[in-house]
C-alpha cells in the first residue's frame, strides 16, 4: 500500500513539474517575443551572441556533418552497389542530409554546446545574484540577457545547417569520387538534380524553431537554477536533455506536416 502511495506522489509531482515547465517556458516566450520588437535594440550584444554561438561553433559542426557524409555515403553504398545503382547515392545522401540529418544533427550539436554554455552562464549570474543586481539598476534581465541570445540563435543556426548541408555533401563527393569511382561531374549533376527549394525550405524552415527552443530552454533553465554550484549542473544538465528531447519532437511534428504540404 505505501509504494502505490509513494507512486501516485511521485506521478503527481512530476505532473505538476511538467506543466509548471511548460507554463514557464511558454511564459518566458512570450515576453522574449514582444521585447525582441521593442527598443531600445541591442545590436552589439547580438553581434557578440551571433559570433559565440555561430562562428565560435563551425570547427565542430564542420567535424561532425563531414563524417555524416563520409558514414551515410558509406552505408549507402553498401546496398546499392548489390544492386549496382551506386550514381543514386549522391541523390540519397543530399536529400537526407538537406531535409533532415543536417537540420536535426546541428540543432543536436548547437544545444550541445552553446545551450549547454548558456544554462551554465546564466546559472552562475543568478547563483551570485548579478542578475538581481540588473533589476535594481533599472535593467530588464530578460530585454538584456535573453533577447539577444534569442535572436542571435534564431538567426544563426539556418545558417549553420546551410554550411552543415554543403560540408556533409562535401564529405559524401570524396568517398564517392576517390572511394567508389564515381566521376565528379557526374557526381555533382545527380546532387543538384535531385535537390529542389521545397527540399532546402523544409530542412531550413525547422531550424528557426530548433534556435528557439535551444534558447528558450537553455534561458529559462539558466534563470531558474537553486542550489549553488550543484544546481547549475543540475540545471545544465536538464537543459541538453530536454532541448534533444523537443527539437526531435519538433522535427517529427514538422516532417509530417511538410509530407502533407509537400507530398
Amino acid at each position: 500500500m505505501n509504494h502505490l502511495t509513494n507512486f501516485f506522489i511521485s506521478f503527481g509531482r512530476r505532473t505538476i513539474a511538467f506543466f509548471y515547465f511548460f507554463g514557464g517556458l511558454a511564459n518566458l516566450a512570450a515576453q522574449t517575443l514582444q521585447l525582441s520588437f521593442t527598443p531600445p535594440f541591442q545590436k552589439d550584444r547580438v553581434v557578440e551572441q551571433t559570433k559565440k554561438a555561430g562562428f565560435d561553433s563551425l570547427p565542430i559542426v564542420s567535424l561532425v556533418s563531414l563524417f555524416i557524409g563520409f558514414i551515410f555515403a558509406l552505408q549507402t553504398a553498401y546496398f546499392m552497389q548489390r544492386i549496382g545503382s551506386e550514381i543514386y547515392i549522391a541523390s540519397l545522401v543530399a536529400l537526407s542530409l538537406v531535409r533532415e540529418l543536417g537540420p536535426v544533427i546541428t540543432a543536436l550539436v548547437v544545444a550541445g554546446r552553446v545551450g549547454a554554455a548558456i544554462t551554465a552562464e546564466l546559472g552562475s549570474m543568478q547563483v551570485t545574484e548579478q542578475i538581481d543586481a540588473l533589476e535594481t539598476l533599472a535593467t530588464n534581465p530578460i530585454k538584456y540577457l535573453i533577447v539577444p541570445r534569442f535572436l542571435a540563435l534564431t538567426v544563426v543556426l539556418p545558417l549553420l545547417t546551410l554550411y552543415a548541408d554543403s560540408i556533409g555533401i562535401f564529405g559524401s563527393y570524396l568517398i564517392c569520387v576517390h572511394k567508389l569511382g564515381i566521376s565528379s561531374s557526374m557526381y555533382m549533376h545527380v546532387t543538384f538534380d535531385s535537390l529542389f527549394y521545397k527540399d532546402l525550405f523544409t530542412g531550413l524552415f525547422k531550424t528557426i524553431f530548433f534556435g528557439m527552443i535551444i534558447a528558450l530552454v537553455s534561458c529559462y533553465e539558466g534563470f531558474n537554477v537553486q542550489g549553488g554550484a550543484e544546481g547549475v549542473g543540475s540545471a545544465t544538465r536538464r537543459c541538453v536533455v530536454t532541448s534533444f528531447i523537443l527539437i526531435i519532437t519538433a522535427d517529427c511534428f514538422f516532417t509530417s506536416l511538410f509530407y502533407f504540404i509537400f507530398p
